[in-house]
């Protein structure tokens, strides 16, 4: 079986809900991070070296011209998602911001924004502009990186915020009606499969619309990779990232959409562990591991249902 097939993934949701084929367009708006520029904190989060997956030479170029090349590199749509990823998206005036999502939603085969940021980094004027383009029909995910529910976590990889921070802004843009996707990291230093579980369980509790899973990498320039490099930290295993991986998809209500399941860096920034290089070593795996012992909602005894397209009426 397909992974779409055992699992509620963002692709098969867009396809299901607009009658065709939309991806997501990574852009590089240019900003920076309030846990590197002394705002929050210094040095940024331990496992933090944003080159590992964005395109540093894309800070160049402006909005459009990121879009149209993105868009030349996908061939199998003709609508897309503008995808804010580097650093802190939501991190600059409000009119800035304006500014630089409106120049991207000005695109005709553009359907809405994903925003990446942090949840101790949205102001009540950016959910408002957010929350404004949700009533005006466009998609809009605004994607919080928690990475894990466990304070004492979060602190140890120099996060800046808590998980209080994140269940409380979670619930103010959806109660705005702004989807929220949940970043969570699985394998994080000193945690166990029952902190990724605790995890998982405290998310779904405080409600989300998405989640996204990503394993630990270690990527050069970033804190970890010093201590990897001294020995001092172990990476964690293909076998036991999809074991925790495919546990918590089967504990995960089937109306959650999952935007990622596995992620990948690219060497010679990576350093370990080097099947990250390739998702798709993941993905595969993690599709055998449902495929065999239930498929996303299993564990609560809930079933996967399918729906019919439906067009989405956005011009």
């Amino acid at each position: 079986m397909q992974l779409h097939e055992l699992v509620n993934t963002i692709g098969q949701d867009l396809q299901r809900r607009y009658g065709e084929k939309v991806h997501k367009l990574t852009l590089h708006g240019g900003f920076s991070c309030p846990n590197r520029d002394g705002t929050i904190g210094r040095g940024g989060c331990t496992f933090c070296n944003v080159a590992s997956f964005a395109d540093e030479e894309a800070r160049v170029q402006s909005i459009h011209e990121q879009l149209k090349e993105r868009a030349g590199e996908v061939n199998r749509a003709k609508r897309y998602l503008a995808y804010f990823q580097a650093y802190t998206n939501t991190y600059a005036e409000v009119q800035v911001l304006k500014s630089m999502y409106e120049e991207a939603l000005k695109s005709a085969d553009i359907v809405g924004l994903c925003v990446g940021t942090r949840p101790d980094c949205v102001p009540d004027a950016v959910l408002d502009l957010l929350a404004d383009y949700v009533n005006k029909g466009y998609e809009i995910w605004l994607e919080l990186g928690l990475q894990t529910s466990n304070n004492q976590t979060l602190k140890r990889i120099n996060r800046g915020h808590d998980f209080e921070c994140y269940a409380d802004m979670t619930k103010k843009a959806r109660s705005l009606g702004i989807k929220v996707c949940t970043h969570l990291i699985v394998g994080l230093p000193k945690e166990s499969r029952l902190d990724n579980i605790e995890t998982l369980q405290k998310v779904l509790d405080v409600g989300t619309d998405g989640i996204k899973l990503h394993g630990l990498h270690i990527v050069e320039g970033s804190t970890l990779a010093k201590a990897w490099k001294a020995g001092r930290l172990e990476v964690q295993e293909l076998e036991e990232y999809v074991s925790i991986a495919s546990e918590m998809i089967r504990m995960t209500p089937p109306e959650i959409i999952f935007h990622r399941v596995s992620s990948a860096a690219r060497r010679p920034t990576l350093l370990a562990p080097l099947w990250c290089e390739n998702r798709w070593l993941a993905m595969t795996e993690i599709g055998r591991s449902l495929s065999k012992d239930g498929a996303q909602g299993s564990s609560i005894n809930q079933p996967f249902v399918y729906e019919k397209p439906i067009l989405n009426t956005l011009n």
